[in-house]
């Protein structure tokens, strides 16, 4: 992941996102900087239009505490939040996946 975060932000501070630069933002955080996921990432985002994958990407809401429920339905309540944040879970799992390549 810290590869994406280092590519968004030299994008950011309106460098330009190439291997060099992001193994220099990675350098400097103290990440030990993978040159074949450098690679993959830079190849990856080749005529991407990063401002707007970020304005389409999709958030995963916040699962509800359980607190937030009257006493008396506490224990349905639990269940339904218990279900919802293990969708959650495979939503963010399912999106990690993209971070296998880059």
């Amino acid at each position: 992941m810290e590869y994406v975060y280092a590519a968004m932000l030299i994008h950011k501070a309106g460098g330009k996102v190439d291997e060099a630069t992001v193994k220099k933002v990675l350098s400097a955080a103290g990440v030990k900087a993978d040159d074949a996921r450098i690679k993959a990432l830079v190849a990856a985002l080749d005529g991407v239009n990063i401002d707007d994958a970020v304005k389409t990407a999709v958030v995963a809401p916040a699962a509800p505490s359980a607190s937030a429920a009257p006493a008396s339905d506490a224990a349905p309540a639990k269940e339904e939040a218990k279900e919802e944040v293990e969708e959650v879970k495979e939503e963010a799992a399912a999106a990690g996946l993209g971070a296998l390549f880059g």
